[in-house]
């Protein structure tokens, strides 16, 4: 009789069954039975593999305790040795797609231990773990649970068994970004032509090579009288008072901050960057290099400008998806447009 392949299976305390944000906080535990999702996949796996242990940890422990976390999870794979690791499906939570994604990394790099996993387009993590693990791409939302993990039980039953898998789009897993020799029966020239002639004629054809489709948003009219106008701050550069409050993630940010700044003059002194991506050394000598707050109030002062707006608004903005990039903007923009704002300085790094 052929060997079952072994699966452990990751999640976080939601899918868990240990609670919800209340117990986003819990350290990472071990448990030598299926639960939440992983009831599911192992039923799918049918005689040829089982899960034999669910992982469980907190969405907010892991992410603000990685160092901690992940050697503990990765000693837990280690020591019970599967043939296979399974995380999420995290859909489009952030907090969640990260703990996977960093899980996936880490597990095929250091174990050399094959993930599968399940996301939305747009969840944080997918950009973090794509190249190295294979990621079916699920829905938004936990209502799409039932579609995916058929989804990634067949993944995970051909990758288990040493098989080929075939094209993103006709196995559901996300694109890793790979390029690789196919033989066709048509050389690329004539394919070009065809693809050519298609479209001259109106008729379908796939492109070979598809572009990303960004969103154009046209600009806003100009303000007629600066010294009249309420200006806003707003920055990506992760700029946050000292001990970062909020919590405001380095990357891939899920939230966004607003602090009342309408008693001072300069951040200097009382904030500092958590940002991810660059050097903070300079940025947290002088954080209005940054964002300017104190060039804004000395515009105010000199009536170039008729008010600084009372409240200053940051976010990360480094690794975060065009999703959540979107949703900040729309929040903030609704919050400003209601406070009557006119312009707003918007900075980067």
């Amino acid at each position: 009789m052929t060997r079952k392949f072994k699966v452990i299976y990751y999640v976080n305390q939601f899918f868990g069954q240990i609670g919800g944000e209340d117990k986003a906080g819990i350290k990472p535990m071990y448990k030598e039975e299926t639960i939440g999702p992983a009831i599911g996949f192992n039923g799918l796996l049918k005689d040829e593999g089982e899960v034999i242990g669910t992982i469980i940890c907190g969405d907010n422990y892991f992410n603000e305790n990685k160092e901690e976390a992940l050697p503990y999870i990765l000693n837990i794979i280690k020591e019970n040795d599967p043939d296979i690791v399974v995380t999420g499906p995290a859909f489009n939570a952030g907090r969640y797609g990260m703990a996977c994604a960093e899980i996936a990394k880490a597990v095929v790099e250091e174990l050399n231990i094959p993930v599968v996993s399940g996301m939305y387009i747009e969840n944080p993590g997918l950009d973090v773990c794509k190249s190295v693990a294979i990621v079916a791409e699920t829905s938004d939302s936990a209502a799409g649970m039932r579609k995916a993990l058929p989804v990634m039980a067949n993944l995970a039953k051909k990758i288990a068994k040493g098989e080929e898998l075939d094209l993103p789009h006709e196995e559901g897993y996300i694109p890793q970004g790979k390029r690789l020799t196919v033989f066709t029966e048509k050389r690329g020239s004539q394919r070009a032509v065809d693809m050519l002639l298609a479209r001259l004629n109106g008729e379908e054809f796939e492109t070979e090579l598809p572009m990303p489709v960004f969103d154009q948003v046209n600009p806003a009219d100009s303000i007629k009288d600066l010294s009249k106008a309420t200006i806003a701050l707003v920055t990506t550069g992760g700029m946050v008072p000292l001990g970062n409050p909020d919590r405001i993630q380095s990357a891939s940010a899920q939230k966004w901050g607003k602090y009342d700044v309408s008693k001072r003059d300069a951040l200097t002194g009382e904030y500092c960057t958590i940002h991810g991506g660059f050097d903070p050394v300079y940025a947290n000598e002088i954080p209005d290099r940054v964002a300017p707050l104190d060039m804004l109030k000395e515009y105010e002062r000199e009536g170039v400008i008729g008010k600084v707006f009372e409240y200053f608004y940051t976010t990360t903005g480094t690794g975060t998806s065009v999703g959540n990039a979107v949703k900040f903007g729309t929040e903030i923009g609704k919050e400003l447009k209601e406070a009557g704002v006119d312009g707003v300085i918007l900075t980067s790094t």
